[in-house]
């Protein structure tokens, strides 16, 4: 495959939906990460959560409830960094023979040559290729938090317990980043499989993704529940 004859091998069409994929998917991520002040998303409510449950956390006795919580959340990580390893090495493999993914794809569209065959795969890779290191830095994370959790002393009056506690909850929180970053790029790469179809699929499928994401995110049932627990909190 060569790089440096790949611009020329898009059309306007397919370079068009190729950059409304990269946009919507970063775009996104900024919009989820640094939402309006009056509509915060899921992702900055629940770092509030966190937060409040490193507080808690300081005078519950004994632990045993959150180390298990966060063991919870390393196998959760575990997870989808096996799945991404395992979908990138067959993406890789796959890369490596397009001969009958060349014949099912020109049956519905006839001009996907083979290079830029090459150029779709590589960005389904690419997506999970970076979804598999999110995920493998968010389990590091929260390894660091609960290594951080269990430095906090027992006795809350002890004056590096309520530090600890703060530096244990923004572990929690990058690794949650980290985490959410991952599952992001593993909805993009399916959508990115829609451009096997041609490009108006490859729109679609990135729009349809795009506002399921920012519904869960900004719009959804459970936001209303998170939101309403920390209004009572603030209560």
């Amino acid at each position: 495959m060569d790089f440096v004859t790949l611009p020329a091998n898009l059309a306007p069409a397919d370079a068009t939906a190729l950059a409304f994929l990269l946009l919507c998917w970063w775009g996104l991520i900024w919009v989820i990460e640094h939402p309006p002040a009056a509509r915060p998303s899921v992702s900055v409510l629940m770092a509030g959560i966190r937060r409040d449950w490193m507080r808690a956390f300081v005078t519950r006795q004994p632990r045993i409830f959150d180390g298990g919580v966060i063991e919870s959340l390393r196998q959760s990580t575990a997870f989808f960094a096996s799945a991404t390893m395992i979908a990138l090495g067959a993406g890789i493999a796959l890369l490596g023979d397009t001969g009958r993914l060349t014949g099912l794809a020109a049956e519905f569209v006839p001009d996907n040559s083979h290079a830029l065959l090459e150029v779709k795969l590589v960005l389904v890779i690419v997506l999970i290729a970076n979804a598999f290191l999110k995920f493998v830095w968010a389990n590091r994370l929260f390894g660091y938090c609960s290594i951080m959790m269990a430095s906090v002393p027992n006795d809350p009056d002890d004056p590096a317990c309520h530090p600890r506690a703060v530096q244990a909850a923004e572990l929690n929180i990058s690794a949650a980043r980290s985490y959410n970053r991952g599952l992001e790029s593993v909805y993009f790469a399916i959508a990115a499989l829609a451009w096997l179809f041609g490009p108006l699929a490859l729109m679609l499928a990135t729009a349809i993704t795009g506002a399921v994401i920012a519904r869960r995110e900004f719009a959804s049932n459970s936001r209303g529940a998170i939101l309403t627990a920390r209004d009572h909190r603030v209560g």
